[in-house]
């Protein structure tokens, strides 16, 4: 088990410029940390955040293109919503879970449950055009990718989050959580391990990559234009499974 005690930093990454469809996030990344004295180093987790990741992948969709359908029209005219965006929600999803009080719960075809199947409309960064961004078709070969140019660029062997805000069904604020992930254990397991009275856990896992993932937003914030963050000092185990071993399967899922 690693030694958790160990003293963790924290620190956002400024600098980037505003991300267009493929630009190497890698490079520019591995500059911004040079130029602000943090360069990355063996060890170090970068999370990254969702939405430059969809820019520089081109996830960015024009809405004046989109032709809503009836069951987006009604619900955009019932809660004063855009009937292309609904329409866009409705298209990348696989399964609609609920749609009630303004509100739409998808799952989508990454296996996630989250609002409005990861479609965006904030900081979209075109002029204010009318545009929504997507989520990556693939975020742990994002995260991949991006390691992988880290690595290129600096030499130092990291893992890489690629991050998104969701919501929770029975608390309010929304969290950071991990939806994509190269080169760090998703999952910390703790059965069959005892505890201090000796106990034998039987079901203590640890969504390690989320709770990375919400850290790194406190360096980040929302509105402070920094998109990645840098973990330094978690001993992480190291793993290419990605995240989709934190999806937990239909069959165990006690709320679908």
């Amino acid at each position: 088990m690693p030694n958790v005690h160990s003293g963790l930093t924290i620190l956002g990454v400024h600098g980037l410029p505003e991300i267009a469809e493929g630009d190497d996030l890698g490079m520019l990344i591995a500059r911004a940390c040079e130029a602000q004295a943090t360069p990355l180093a063996d060890g170090d987790v970068l999370v990254v955040t969702q939405k430059i990741v969809s820019k520089a992948e081109g996830r960015v969709l024009d809405l004046s293109g989109v032709e809503p359908s009836a069951r987006a029209r009604d619900f955009a005219e019932a809660w004063e919503k855009d009937a292309r965006a609904v329409e866009v929600v409705l298209r990348e999803a696989v399964r609609v879970v609920r749609m009630e009080n303004g509100v739409i719960i998808t799952e989508t075809r990454h296996g996630f449950v989250c609002a409005n199947s990861g479609v965006d409309a904030s900081n979209v960064g075109r002029g204010g055009e009318d545009c929504v961004v997507l989520l990556p078709l693939d975020p742990d070969a994002s995260a991949r990718r991006i390691r992988g140019a880290l690595r290129e660029a600096n030499g130092a062997d990291i893992a890489v989050i690629v991050s998104d805000t969701f919501g929770r069904p029975w608390r309010e604020g929304a969290v950071n959580v991990a939806i994509g992930a190269a080169g760090v254990e998703p999952l910390l397991d703790y059965r069959g391990q005892a505890d201090d009275d000796g106990r034998e856990l039987r079901s203590t896992v640890i969504a390690v990559a989320d709770e990375i993932a919400s850290a790194a937003e406190l360096a980040m914030g929302k509105l402070d234009r920094a998109p990645a963050a840098i973990m330094r000092g978690y001993p992480y185990r190291k793993s290419e499974s990605g995240v989709r071993s934190v999806i937990r399967e239909r069959g165990k899922d006690l709320f679908r």
